[in-house]
């Protein structure tokens, strides 16, 4: 298995050699119903791992590759809940990723912004 991580991870080198940063959703839907990742659910770990893919198929290229990525609060569903984006980006580039989420930040404020269900409303 290490083996092929290799080989990912050169891709993934491979493919910010043409391009300086990857826009990606965070997750596959905008919220999930509570309970839905469950880590004591009544599930096998094929089962499991699958439940979790549905969920984050775009984030995990970059934790096994080690590439640079961060997620951004940057939308929110009809319901008000966020929704995030990812930039990444090549290796060594957290700082170029930094001042792109500052700069959207600025643009697009998300730090007074609270869904309706949210822990400081209780």
């Amino acid at each position: 298995m290490p083996g092929r991580f290799n080989v990912v991870s050169r891709e993934v080198g491979r493919f910010f050699q043409s391009y300086d940063v990857l826009l990606t959703p965070t997750t596959n839907h905008p919220a999930m119903e509570l309970g839905y990742l469950d880590a004591n659910a009544d599930l096998d770990a094929l089962s499991w791992t699958r439940r979790i893919f549905d969920a984050f198929s775009f984030t995990p290229l970059f934790n096994t590759t080690g590439t640079p990525a961060i997620s951004l609060p940057l939308a929110e569903s009809r319901e008000g809940l966020p929704i995030g984006v990812q930039l990444a980006g090549p290796m060594c580039s957290e700082s170029m990723l930094i001042r792109i989420a500052a700069q959207l930040e600025t643009a697009m404020p998300w730090a007074g912004r609270r869904p309706a269900v949210h822990v400081t409303n209780f």
